[in-house]
């Protein structure tokens, strides 16, 4: 894949997660700001959420169909003009009109990896799919701590912020930025607005339909700790919220360490089906080493294996899917493994809640390392062979 290329698509994923953990943090007080309280917030958050969900196969499908780079600079203008808007709201009506814009072409991630998969041979795809999970660690890494710098000088500046960067990378592809998908590869059945069924066509594939569950199950795994582990660690060890940001920054070094750096220089050597089975294996691991853990330094070990094997398997799953889709239907496979993700946030967060609660402290990581074990049973049922276009 051409460097320049690579690069933008690399930091279109980072501005994409760096606006976003940037302005979600944010969310509340700026509904505070126009007197809503904690029910409108979480609703604005619900409702980006939704609309991420169907709005991903949509635009994956449309890219199949139009090429990815109109719609990847479509998606980072709506975006850009989202955080304006946040910066300039002064009624939650344009609160809302701002959240419904960036639900809807927010979800740059889907046309991202459908433009790596264009760009990348089959057997180095998993590798480009490992730079884009970098990237969007350094993302959730970078927000948080540039929003909360930025939010001293004015609520308003983080989202101005935010805007121009997406503003700028929008004129850099727009000059520099090469079209991935030429016309002869080009999809030309009707686009579907309906994400359930374009992931229902998506599971019809038996070659991919044990990776699809192995993808779903490993998400499912630790889609809920975000929320969750504050409480754990304060249950289990007292700690305050200053000890959870430095913990959650390690996640996001690590992240970035094994997927930017350390996959790369093993996938050449072990292959994607050794990788993702040892991957989903560390994951397990990992995530019964937090429920079993004696003292608060020997998290930091597990969650370091944890992120081995999620960093290790993700982007070999990846890979595997997309080299056995053809190359007119990538679009459509990442907007369906979107609504996947998307599913996992959505159902994630009730079950730690619920076990953490019903069960008991350590019942989300147990259920975690379950779930895991899980998705290497999938993954040892796929199909190894790639289905034709």
């Amino acid at each position: 894949m051409k460097r320049p290329s690579l690069t933008f698509i690399l930091i279109t994923i980072f501005v994409d997660i760096l606006g976003y953990s940037m302005m979600i943090p944010l969310l509340p007080f700026f509904v505070q700001k126009q007197g809503g309280g904690a029910v409108m917030a979480g609703a604005l958050a619900s409702l980006y959420a939704f609309l991420q969900l169907f709005s991903g196969p949509v635009l994956g499908s449309l890219s199949d169909r139009v090429g990815r780079k109109p719609i990847l600079l479509a998606c980072l203008f709506g975006t850009a003009i989202a955080y304006a808007t946040f910066g300039l709201a002064d009624s939650l009506l344009l609160l809302f009109l701002a959240v419904t814009l960036d639900g809807l072409t927010g979800n740059n991630l889907t046309t991202s990896h459908a433009y790596i998969a264009d760009m990348t041979p089959s057997a180095e795809r998993s590798c480009g799919l490992s730079l884009a999970g970098a990237a969007f660690g350094l993302g959730v890494m970078a927000g948080p701590v540039l929003s909360g710098f930025l939010s001293g000088y004015g609520l308003a500046l983080p989202a101005f912020v935010a805007a121009g960067i997406a503003f700028a990378n929008t004129l850099y592809g727009l000059l520099f930025l090469p079209e991935s998908l030429p016309l002869e590869k080009r999809a030309h059945q009707p686009v579907s607005f309906n994400a359930f069924a374009q992931l229902k066509g998506l599971f019809d594939l038996r070659p991919i339909r044990f990776l699809l569950i192995a993808i779903f199950t490993l998400n499912l795994a630790f889609s809920g700790l975000q929320t969750n582990f504050p409480l754990f660690s304060n249950a289990r060890f007292d700690w305050t919220p200053r000890q959870n940001g430095f913990f959650f920054a390690f996640v996001g070094v690590m992240a970035v360490l094994v997927q930017g750096f350390l996959y790369a220089r093993l996938q050449p050597r072990l292959g994607e089906r050794r990788l993702a089975a040892l991957g989903l294996g560390f994951l397990s691991l990992g995530m019964a080493g937090i429920a079993l853990t004696p003292s608060a330094w020997t998290l930091y070990l597990f969650v370091a294996i944890a992120a081995l094997g999620s960093g290790s398997s993700i982007p070999s799953l990846s890979g595997m899917v997309s080299a056995r889709v053809g190359e007119s239907r990538q679009g459509q496979l990442m907007g369906g493994m979107q609504t996947l993700l998307g599913l996992t946030i959505i159902v994630g967060p009730m079950l730690a809640g619920l076990s953490f609660e019903r069960i008991g402290v350590s019942a989300p990581y147990w259920i975690g390392s379950g779930l895991a074990l899980l998705a290497l049973l999938a993954f040892t049922r796929s199909d190894p062979q790639p289905l034709t276009d």
